[in-house]
């Protein structure tokens, strides 16, 4: 992000920011990726709407509250997503909007409403977002199992009790054709969504990682 100086009460520079809602205190981030197209049929209730657009209005200092948007105009409805708890994902302005954090939340199964809703586990290229292959479905389970109970701890104490470490890049895929990604660190058994892993998912995620490459002659 790019921070202007005021002058005048007015922003100087460019700010380049993340697409998120706030709502009922939780901070949503886009998901554009997994969510290439989003059907109507998905649609669920109005739970809001946007009443501040950030996006040529604010300044770096502004501090996020309920109803504020990064890019969606004033007005904008906010629905649930059928199929998910709406502290979990809404809909607006044609996209998905998923919890990035949210102040009741103890757990990755309290921010994300994924609880028995995962398919499988892919790997992903850490150059290019390509894929490369998919964990074989009893790794997957292990995978799926743990992963909601996870306690969220943030990225902060990770990062502050960690050394640096190149991330395994997964894309977990739901049962409704949507899908996220996640990073995996090794050496710290760690996500970047703010949880230690288990001691199984690491041994299932390094032991993919390995066959998955391996299979695709990238080792």
């Amino acid at each position: 992000m790019v921070c202007p100086e005021r002058l005048g009460g007015e922003c100087l520079g460019e700010i380049e920011w993340v697409d998120f809602l706030m709502l009922s205190d939780v901070m949503y981030t886009a998901n554009s990726e997994g969510t290439k197209e989003v059907s109507q049929a998905k649609q669920g209730e109005k739970v809001g709407e946007v009443s501040y657009m950030l996006n040529d209005h604010a300044c770096t200092d502004h501090q996020a509250k309920n109803g504020d948007a990064a890019f969606l105009p004033i007005g904008t409805a906010i629905y649930a997503m059928n199929d998910y708890k709406p502290s979990y994902r809404v809909m607006a302005g044609g996209k998905v909007y998923e919890a990035h954090s949210n102040p009741n939340a103890k757990t990755l199964g309290d921010l994300w409403d994924i609880d028995g809703k995962i398919a499988k586990v892919s790997l992903e290229s850490g150059m290019d977002g390509s894929p490369i292959g998919d964990f074989a479905p009893e790794a997957s389970a292990v995978f799926a199992r743990d992963l909601p109970q996870l306690k969220l701890v943030g990225f902060d104490t990770i990062y502050k009790d960690n050394k640096p470490e190149y991330g395994i890049f997964l894309r977990v895929h739901l049962l409704d054709g949507t899908s996220f990604r996640m990073v995996f660190y090794e050496k710290a058994n760690a996500f970047t969504a703010g949880a230690y892993g288990t001691e199984a998912m690491k041994t299932v995620i390094v032991g993919e990682r390995t066959r998955i490459k391996k299979a695709a002659g990238l080792m």
